[in-house]
């Protein structure tokens, strides 16, 4: 498979999980955790490009959620990288205290 292929088929698998593993995230102030939401950053995730306003907003809306995502294998690796980190700091939310 070359690159360019690659790189929507590991994005589409990564929804897919997130899909899976959304029903398990919770949190106690009965605001669902949901991954999908955060499909509008999936463009600025994988390319570097500055997020939208939706991809903000939802990052906001998740801001909560951060942690849980982070406990889990299969976000760690997008959330840590470099372009989550510029997209956390364009759309002005905070880093967490994991």
């Amino acid at each position: 498979m070359n690159e360019s292929c690659s790189k929507p088929v590991v994005f589409i698998f990564a929804i897919l999980l997130l899909l899976i593993v959304a029903q398990e995230n919770r949190v106690v102030s009965g605001q669902s955790c949901d991954p999908t939401q955060l499909i509008p950053c999936g463009e600025a995730i994988l390319k570097g490009s500055k997020p939208s306003d939706t991809c903000c907003t939802r990052l906001n809306q998740q801001q909560h959620c951060v942690c849980q995502y982070m406990k889990n294998p299969n976000f760690k690796s997008f959330l840590d990288s470099p372009n989550a980190k510029n997209i956390a700091t364009n759309c002005r939310c905070p880093k967490p205290n994991c």
